[in-house]
């Protein structure tokens, strides 16, 4: 069975309900659904900037405890060859993005995104489009 890495987004639309991703991750089970811990950092910020933040914190708190939290440490010679590469092309990513593609690439992952666009410039990183 294929595994997934979710971008921030994906994690974001799981949250609010939309395009049916509990029903999909609960398909693919959850145990083939990891994270990354930036997306965990970009969640965490989300709390932080939220009006309800002990409420949003409570619902990062479940929520985080459902997947497996991949660390970046493993991932940074993926991220450092594709930035270099990507800013002799000119067409820079995103420093989080960045790592989160590399952290899908070194570990193997499909990466769940709607920001396909975005993430199809690295090499070697397979992406799916789940909002679709």
């Amino acid at each position: 069975m294929n595994q997934y890495l979710l971008d921030t987004n994906i994690c974001i639309y799981f949250l609010g309900g939309k395009f049916n991703l509990i029903d999909l991750i609960e398909t693919i089970g959850i145990s083939n659904c990891f994270i990354s811990e930036i997306t965990l950092a970009e969640l965490k910020y989300g709390v932080e900037n939220s009006i309800h933040k002990e409420k949003n914190q409570e619902i990062l708190d479940q929520f985080s405890t459902k997947f497996t939290i991949i660390p970046i440490f493993n991932c940074l010679d993926v991220y450092a060859k594709e930035k270099a590469r990507l800013k002799k092309q000119g067409r820079l990513l995103d420093d989080f993005d960045l790592l989160i593609g590399a952290t899908a690439i070194k570990n193997g992952l499909i990466l769940a995104t709607r920001n396909v666009s975005d993430f199809n410039r690295l090499d070697g990183i397979e992406i799916i489009d789940w909002t679709k």
